[in-house]
Order: structure tokens, then C-alpha cells, then sequence
């Protein structure tokens, strides 16, 4: 069950961890005359059904020699031949986002203390550039693990430093504090009326900002609309997260690796579990002789105590390629039950064609429990022609329509999705209003559940996609 959780970009990972902790745990490179631990030659026919050895410990070695039967997940195609184009993906590198603080630091003329109060701070900044310490807890760590004993004042000194640093805005210990320090940076460069009145609105109106109370802070601030506008062009030019700036200069990658791959070929679905870092596994013969000299032996207690070792390590391998093997066809079954559920949805992409469908019906299809299929869904990935999604995006409860039809959930989140994407953003829709909107579509349900699937698609409220045009 622990090796079903792993997704396919961390099996190779455990099969090496495995290999490192389990001496009799081997990769079968293919060559079955020698064992890769040892120059001796290893005759299979040594170890036929006529030679079972007999000990006290009831130890069968032909069950763990017979290893050399082609593995499930061995039989894949290797389509690969040296005249094939092989391009690498090229990874520019650069300077990271704490070396830029710290190359900025050390430009800075300070003297030895505040330099390593400033370092402290830089460390405390994540990724996305802010002070994760309060300024008093700054002071108490100071104290007891770099033994510099100093004061709020000092600290703060130092930060106000660091806050000028690029990219603007770093060092800040809230969004409030982010924001000013960017727009008075850019007050600085190039004043205007804008910028001024964008300042007043994130010190004085912060929250009203936040929650899109505009009308609040046209009175309060006794301003028009239009003022209001321009005010907010200036803040929405603004980076919230100004670590993140530095992500066209260090270069990283992120790939969703699919577990399965279904492709149409002519009108028929092709199922194809992804193995390719999945190496062929076999018990050492290495330890399978150790096992067969010693069983000949009249053992000592300190040989009895290694033959124990050993057999024990070797049922382990022996157990852990099972589970290899049992993962490739319980992540095979599943797939391909699911593959056929939805059949029309993997042909079309369309989906309106996704059936309703629940763990419970293709735990029923493969005959494994449901907490088995669960596992499965919530950590893999398959590849179509329309895209590569999660397996639990595929799982839905019903829903039926005035008709009597019945549909999927996600169809549902789709056509509210849609909705909302095409609402006029200065008077957008209330939840009370999009109920009744999909009520006119035939789709009958309570506003509770309208804005339960609205959160589970990351809508905000309509008073926070209010914009002004």
C-alpha cells in the first residue's frame, strides 16, 4: 500500500533505497551467466525442482532462485535506437535570491556586528521576500545563538538597510509594509499625484483595499472615481511577492511526470503504464549461494545466526519485488477500469461526456477496496490527448437535472466557472444570483452548494472580483 501512494517520480528513488539497505536485493542487468557481485559463474540448472535442500529451518531455496521468469513490469517496448534525437533541456543559472541579498549586503559599509545581524535577517526572508521573525524574536535569537547581545532599535537599523535592497519591497514583514516600501521607491524616481494618493489609500484604507470597499474609500478619502482608478493602476502594478522576481533569472523547472498515457488510435482508447525508471529487480545470486553453502553445512550458533541474516534479507528482496510487481498491476487494473468507465470523455475531451463515477464503482470493476483505489486517484497522473489530470479530477457525484438527466459535478463547476468568467467585473455575481442562473440551465441547487463548489474552484466572493473599469 506505501509503494501504491508513490507517484511515478519517486519510484526509482525507493527502488534505490531499497537496493542500499538490502545487500540481497539486486538490478537485473540483463546478463543471467554472472552475478553482478561476484566473478563465479551461477548454472541455473543447479537449482532445479530434484535438488530441494532439507534443514531445520524448512528452507526451500528454489523459492528464491527461480527468479529469472521476464517480470510484468519488464515487458514495455524500448523504442529507442542510437540514430534517435535525443535534446537536452538547457537550465540557465544565476545568482539565487539570499546570495542577491547577501552580495547587496556586503556592498553595504557597516561594521562587523550590524553585518551579522544583517545576514541574520537576510536568512530569516523566504522565498517570497518577506521577514518571517518578528523584530523582538530577531533580538532574542541574536542573543542566544549568534551571542550578539543589541535592541529593537538596532534591528530595526539594520532592516530599514536591507529594505532598500533589490528587488523592491524585500524585507518586508506584511503586505501593508511590501506595498509602501515599492510605492514610495517609485514616489522617489518619479512623483505623482497617483502614487501619492496610492500611498494614502494602502496606509489609511488598507483593509477597506483588501476587502474592495471602494466606496468607503471614495468618501472617506473624499476622492472620484476616476482618482480612485488611477490610484489603483499604481498598486496592481506592484509585486506582492517580490522574491518571486527573481524566477526569470534562476530558471527551474516543473513538470507534472504522468503515471499512465491513453492515446485514440482510430477510434479504439491505448492504455500504457509508465515504467521507464523502473528498473528489472532479482534476488543476488550472490546470497543465494551463501544460502546454499551454509544449508550443506552443520552450522555453528554464529553460522545458524548468518544463515538467519541472510535468508531474511534475501526474503525481503524477494518481498519487495512482489510489491513492485503488485504496484504495476493494481496501478495497470485501476487505470485501465477507469479508462473504460469513461470511455466516450478519453475519445471526445468533452466534459459533458465524463459519467458521474465514484471510488466505490471501479473498486467494484477491479475487486480491490475502496481505500486501495483512493490511494491511486490521489497521487497519479494520466496523459491524454487533451491534457494530463489528476485521476481524482475523473471521480464525481451525480447531480440530476429538471429533466431527469443526470450529470456530473464537475460539469456543473465548469458551466459556473464559464458564468462568472463572463460577469460584467464591476457589478459581479452574488451566489444568490448565480443559483438562479444555473436553475435557468436545468440545474437545480441550493446556493450553499453553488458557493461550496465556487471556494472549491478558487472563486473568490463577488464583492472581491468587483474591478473597477
Amino acid at each position: 500500500m506505501k509503494l501504491l501512494q508513490i507517484p511515478t517520480v519517486g519510484i526509482e528513488q525507493r527502488i534505490k533505497q531499497e537496493i542500499e539497505e538490502n545487500p540481497a536485493l539486486d538490478v537485473d542487468s540483463g546478463d543471467n551467466d554472472k552475478d553482478s557481485d561476484n566473478n563465479e559463474d551461477y548454472d541455473d540448472e543447479d537449482y532445479n525442482d530434484d535438488e530441494k535442500i532439507n534443514n531445520e529451518d524448512e528452507f526451500d531455496l528454489d523459492d528464491y532462485l527461480q527468479d529469472d521468469d521476464t517480470p510484468y513490469y519488464k515487458l514495455n517496448a524500448n523504442n529507442y535506437s542510437p540514430d534517435d534525437k535525443h535534446t537536452d533541456i538547457p537550465f540557465s543559472s544565476g545568482t539565487s535570491f539570499h546570495e542577491l541579498l547577501n552580495e547587496q549586503l556586503g556592498l553595504h559599509i557597516m561594521d562587523d556586528r550590524n553585518y551579522q545581524i544583517g545576514l541574520y535577517i537576510v536568512g530569516n526572508i523566504d522565498d517570497s521576500g518577506y521577514l518571517q521573525r518578528s523584530v523582538d524574536s530577531i533580538v532574542d535569537d541574536l542573543a542566544f545563538t549568534q551571542n550578539i547581545v543589541t535592541d529593537k532599535d538596532a534591528v530595526l537599523k539594520v532592516l530599514e538597510i536591507i529594505q532598500e535592497f533589490d528587488p523592491a519591497g524585500v524585507g518586508a514583514r506584511n503586505l501593508q509594509e511590501c506595498l509602501i516600501i515599492q510605492l514610495n521607491r517609485k514616489m522617489n524616481e518619479n512623483p505623482r499625484e497617483s502614487l501619492q494618493l496610492a500611498i494614502k489609500i494602502i496606509k489609511r484604507y488598507f483593509n477597506e483595499f483588501t476587502k474592495k470597499h471602494y466606496q468607503k474609500i471614495i468618501k472617506r478619502a473624499e476622492i472620484t472615481e476616476d482618482q480612485l482608478k488611477q490610484a489603483l493602476d499604481e498598486i496592481l502594478k506592484l509585486n506582492p511577492k517580490p522574491g518571486n522576481s527573481l524566477s526569470e533569472s534562476v530558471k527551474t523547472n516543473h513538470y507534472i511526470i504522468p503515471d499512465f498515457t491513453i492515446s485514440s488510435n482510430n477510434g479504439e482508447l491505448e492504455l500504457m503504464l509508465n515504467n521507464w525508471n523502473t528498473p528489472d529487480l532479482r534476488v543476488s545470486r550472490t546470497y543465494a549461494g551463501m544460502i546454499d553453502e551454509l544449508s550443506k553445512q552443520k552450522k555453528t550458533k554464529k553460522q545458524k545466526e548468518a544463515f538467519t541474516f541472510i535468508k531474511n534479507k534475501v526474503d525481503s528482496a524477494k518481498w519487495f519485488i512482489d510489491a513492485i510487481k503488485q504496484r504495476q498491476n493494481t496501478l495497470y487494473s485501476t487505470m485501465e477500469a477507469i479508462m473504460n468507465y469513461q470511455r466516450k470523455y478519453f475519445l471526445s475531451g468533452d466534459d459533458s461526456d465524463l459519467r458521474t463515477m465514484i471510488l466505490k464503482d471501479i473498486a467494484e470493476m477491479v475487486n480491490l477496496d475502496i481505500s486501495t483505489i483512493s490511494r491511486v486517484a490521489n497521487s497519479k497522473y494520466v496523459q491524454t490527448p487533451f491534457g494530463t489530470f489528476l485521476l481524482k479530477s475523473f471521480f464525481s457525484e451525480s447531480m440530476q437535472k429538471e429533466d431527469g438527466e443526470e450529470v456530473s459535478t464537475r460539469e456543473i463547476k465548469n458551466i459556473l466557472k464559464e458564468i462568472i468568467s463572463s460577469e460584467n467585473k464591476r457589478k459581479p455575481y452574488t451566489d444568490e444570483y448565480l443559483t438562479k442562473l444555473l436553475k435557468e440551465k436545468e440545474y437545480n441547487i441550493a446556493r450553499r452548494t453553488v458557493a461550496k463548489y465556487r471556494e472549491q474552484l478558487g472563486i473568490p466572493v463577488a464583492r472581491l472580483r468587483k474591478e473597477l473599469n
